[in-house]
């Protein structure tokens, strides 16, 4: 599987696969549940590892492989008895939620969305002018709409527990997602989901790291409206 796809082809040659491929190895293999360390500290270390258009080339590729796996398992559990689309997982998880298996924590490849994924986040969003020059800007924006779909539809929908490395995550999936919208210039219009929460004006309760005690409140349709209007 060729998993480094270039953008521009003037961009290819400041590339190396090689480096590349070796640098994902090393976020599998150096990051994740089986590591010991919080979250946080860790995604801030595999940040800082992800440098240069190599390491833009590796986010985007992460973004990919979570994006699609979230795909990929959803398909299989729905097995074709309910339809969906990428561009809205909004009504397959209203629709068949409490019989879905939440994706995101348990895709293979040994990737999870508040480690690898915020690193990969981060640094897209950090970078977003270099990034669609290294990628191409279409799929790269797709993907972060994606996983930022299925996060609220995971706090929503799929029991997920909404802590501080949840609300991280999907704050740094919105910056992410203004930066590259704002570098291309001409971006496509907002998908569905977005579109939808951008109307309602709920506060989501943030859990301490034990789920015991409130610490804050996230209110996804506010944060996206401040940075995806303006």
């Amino acid at each position: 599987m060729r998993w480094f796809r270039f953008g521009r082809d003037e961009q290819r040659q400041q590339h190396d696969p090689e480096r590349a491929q070796a640098l994902l190895h090393t976020m599998r293999e150096r990051y994740g549940v089986h590591v010991a360390g919080g979250f946080a500290d860790q995604a801030e270390a595999a940040g800082r590892q992800l440098q240069g258009d190599d390491g833009l080339l590796v986010a985007a590729a992460i973004l990919r492989e979570v994006a699609d796996g979230a795909f990929a398992d959803l398909t299989a559990q729905v097995g074709g008895r309910m339809p969906f689309n990428r561009r809205s997982y909004r009504p397959l998880w209203k629709h068949a939620g409490h019989n879905l298996r939440y994706p995101m924590f348990a895709l293979p490849g040994g990737l999870h969305p508040y480690i690898q994924v915020n690193a990969a986040v981060t640094v897209v969003g950090g970078q977003a002018k270099r990034a669609i020059q290294v990628n191409d800007p279409g799929p790269l924006l797709e993907h972060l709409m994606e996983i930022l779909d299925l996060t609220f539809a995971g706090w929503e929908f799929g029991r997920v527990r909404v802590d501080a490395d949840a609300a991280a995550l999907a704050a740094r999936l919105i910056d992410a997602a203004r930066w590259v919208r704002d570098a291309m210039g001409d971006p496509p219009p907002l998908p569905p989901p977005v579109r939808e929460l951008m109307r309602r004006n709920n506060t989501v309760p943030v859990l301490d790291a034990a789920g015991d005690w409130q610490i804050g409140g996230f209110n996804p349709g506010k944060e996206m409206r401040e940075a995806l209007l303006a």
